[in-house]
């Protein structure tokens, strides 16, 4: 059984930044892309960033700049600098990654969420 478990979440406040880490526990062969979606009230959700397991990247247009992803492989391990934080980045956060379990079953996984708030 695959876990994504989610920490870094909180209250900022404007301008502010933040940490996300999603760390993949359980037994899988490896794991492929990773990345960061989120989901505001009332809104569809939305990625933010992913990263593949080779370091390429990509943004969401409202991030680029002020977000960074990056990964720890050894760890399956992905992470997520938030800087200069806007209200418009409230939103819960979800990791997603592409994880292989078995020699021919690859599935994304999905993690609990954690709770941004940017606010004064």
């Amino acid at each position: 059984q695959v876990q994504l478990v989610e920490s870094g979440g909180g209250l900022v406040q404007p301008g502010g930044s933040l940490r996300l880490s999603c760390a993949a526990s359980g037994s899988f062969i490896s794991t492929y892309a990773m990345g960061w979606y989120r989901q505001a009230p009332g809104k569809q959700r939305e990625l933010v960033a992913r990263i593949i397991s080779g370091g390429g990247t990509n943004y969401a247009d409202s991030v680029r700049g002020r977000f960074t992803i990056s990964r720890d492989n050894a760890k399956n391990t992905v992470y997520l600098q938030m800087n200069s934080l806007k209200p418009e980045d409230t939103a819960v956060y979800y990791c997603n990654a592409q994880i292989r379990t078995t020699a021919t079953h690859t599935a994304h996984y999905w993690g609990q969420g954690t709770q941004v708030t940017v606010s004064s």
